[in-house]
C-alpha cells in the first residue's frame, strides 16, 4: 500500500505519525474537501440570497455589486499575505482552523446585518479568512497524499467539493431556508457546518511536518527589492501576462454573472425564487464537469485550444438570458453548457502557469494569476455591472458579463502551448 508523506505529531491528539496509511489520506481528503466546499458555500450565499437581501435592506444594484467586490478584494489579499505567512513559519493547521472559525462567524454576522455597511464589513472580513483557505488546504492535502494521487486529490478538493456544495447544494438549501424563515436565518445556519468541521479537523488532521530537501529552503527574511525583482520577472513571462489577463476577464465575468444572473431571472424574466434556486442548483455542477472535460481535452488537443474553447463557452449563459425567450428548462440547458466554461479556470490559473515556469515557482506563478484576477476582475466588475444595472437596466449588467467572457476567449488565443507531450511531438 502506498503511504503519504511523514508528518509531525498531530496537534490536538499527540500521536507521532511516522507514516500515514491510506485511511488517513482519505480522511484528510473528505474533511478538507467538505471544509472548502462549505467555505465556497458561505461565499456564494449572497449570490443565491441576493434578491431577498436587496429587497429587505433596500440595496441598489451597485451596492449589491460592491458586496461581491469587497469580498473579492480581501480574498485576493488574504490568499497572498496569509499564505506567505504560513510558508514563513512552516505551520498550516492553525491558519486553517482560524480561517474556518472566522468565516463561519462572519456568515452568522451577515445574517445579523442591519445595513449595507454592516453587511459589507462582514463580507470583507469573510474574504480575508477564506482567501488563504484553498492554498493551505492543498498544502495539507499534498503532504498527506501518496505521490501517485497528489494531483487527483488536489483536484477533488478544489473542483468537486467546491462545485457540488458551493454551487449545487447551496441554492437549494439556502433558498428553501429563506422561503421557510428568512434570509437572515439562512446566513446564520450556513455558518454552522464550518464550526463543526473545525472541531473535526482539529481532532483528526495532523500538522504536516516541515518539508525536507530543496523544498525546505525557505528564506527567513526577504527584502523589498528581491520581492520586486521576483514579481517583475514573473510578469515578463509571456504566458503569465496573458493568463493574468484571461484571469481578469474570466473572474470578472463569472463574479458579475453569479451576482446578477439570479437577480435577472427573478426580475426581468419573472421566475419565482424556488425555480431560480433549482436552475442555479443544476448549473452548480457545471464547474466540476467542465474541469474534468477541459483537463481531458487539454491532454488531447493541447492546453491552448482547450482554454480558448472553454473560456468562449462562458458567453453562452448571459447570451441565453438576454436573447432566448424560453421556459426555465430551456434556459437551464444553455446556462449549463455556458457555465461549463468554468472548467477553464484550472488551466489558466494552475496548469499553464505551472508548466510555463516549472514546479519550483509554480505556487508563486499561480498565486499571482489568481490575485490579479480577483483584484481587478473580481473587485471592479461587480460594482460596474451594478452601476450599469441601476442606470441602464439589468440587461446592461449581463452585456458586461458577456463582453468580459468574449475578451477572455480572445485573450486566450495569445497563450502559448505548454502541454509537454504536444511540445515534444512538435519538436520531433
Amino acid at each position: 500500500m502506498e503511504t503519504g508523506a511523514p508528518l509531525a505529531p498531530a496537534q490536538g491528539h499527540g500521536q507521532n505519525l511516522a507514516w500515514l496509511p491510506r485511511g488517513y489520506e482519505l480522511t484528510v481528503l473528505v474533511l478538507l474537501g467538505l471544509a472548502f466546499g462549505f467555505a465556497y458555500f458561505d461565499r456564494m450565499a449572497l449570490t443565491f440570497l441576493g434578491p431577498q437581501v436587496q429587497a429587505d435592506l433596500s440595496l441598489s444594484n451597485a451596492q449589491l455589486g460592491w458586496l461581491g467586490s469587497g469580498l473579492s478584494l480581501t480574498w485576493a489579499l488574504g490568499a497572498y499575505f496569509v499564505g506567505r505567512w504560513s510558508d514563513r513559519i512552516g505551520k498550516r493547521k492553525p491558519f486553517l482552523l482560524a480561517a474556518l472559525v472566522v468565516f463561519s462567524l462572519c456568515s452568522v454576522l451577515s445574517g445579523l446585518a442591519w445595513s449595507f455597511g454592516s453587511l459589507l464589513a462582514s463580507r470583507i472580513v469573510m474574504g480575508a479568512a477564506e482567501g488563504p483557505f484553498l492554498p493551505i488546504c492543498l498544502a495539507i492535502m499534498v503532504a498527506a497524499s501518496a505521490d501517485s494521487r497528489k494531483g487527483l486529490n488536489a483536484g477533488i478538493v478544489q473542483n468537486v467539493f467546491g462545485s457540488l456544495i458551493g454551487t449545487m447544494v447551496a441554492p437549494i438549501v439556502l433558498t428553501r431556508i429563506a422561503e421557510a424563515y428568512d434570509w437572515r436565518t439562512a446566513f446564520m445556519l450556513a455558518g454552522i457546518p464550518g464550526l463543526v468541521l473545525a472541531g473535526l479537523i482539529w481532532r483528526y488532521i495532523a500538522e504536516p511536518g516541515r518539508p525536507t530537501g530543496a523544498d525546505a529552503v525557505v528564506p527567513e527574511k526577504l527584502s523589498l527589492a528581491s520581492e520586486w525583482r521576483e514579481l517583475t520577472t514573473l510578469l515578463t513571462a509571456h504566458n503569465i501576462q496573458f493568463c493574468a489577463l484571461v484571469s481578469v476577464f474570466a473572474v470578472g465575468s463569472i463574479v458579475a454573472g453569479s451576482i446578477f444572473m439570479p437577480v435577472y431571472l427573478t426580475g426581468p424574466l419573472g421566475f419565482d425564487a424556488l425555480t431560480v434556486s433549482n436552475v442555479m442548483a443544476v448549473v452548480g455542477i457545471c464547474p466540476a464537469v467542465g474541469a474534468v472535460l477541459a483537463g481531458l481535452l487539454s491532454e488531447r488537443i493541447g492546453r491552448k485550444r482547450a482554454l480558448v474553447l472553454f473560456t468562449s463557452l462562458m458567453m453562452i449563459a448571459p447570451a441565453a438570458l438576454l436573447w432566448i425567450d424560453g421556459a426555465a428548462s430551456t434556459l437551464t440547458v444553455f446556462m449549463f453548457v455556458g457555465w461549463m466554461g468554468l472548467g477553464s479556470f484550472p488551466l489558466f490559473m494552475g496548469i499553464i502557469p505551472a508548466e510555463t515556469l516549472g514546479r519550483a515557482r509554480a505556487a508563486t506563478a499561480m498565486g499571482l494569476v489568481v490575485a490579479i484576477g480577483e483584484l481587478v476582475g473580481g473587485v471592479f466588475a461587480p460594482p460596474l455591472a451594478g452601476w450599469l444595472g441601476d442606470n441602464y437596466g439589468l440587461d446592461a449588467a449581463l452585456y458586461l458579463q458577456l463582453a468580459l467572457a468574449a475578451l477572455a476567449g480572445l485573450t486566450a488565443l495569445f497563450v502559448r502551448e505548454t502541454n509537454p507531450r504536444l511540445l515534444k511531438g512538435l519538436a520531433a
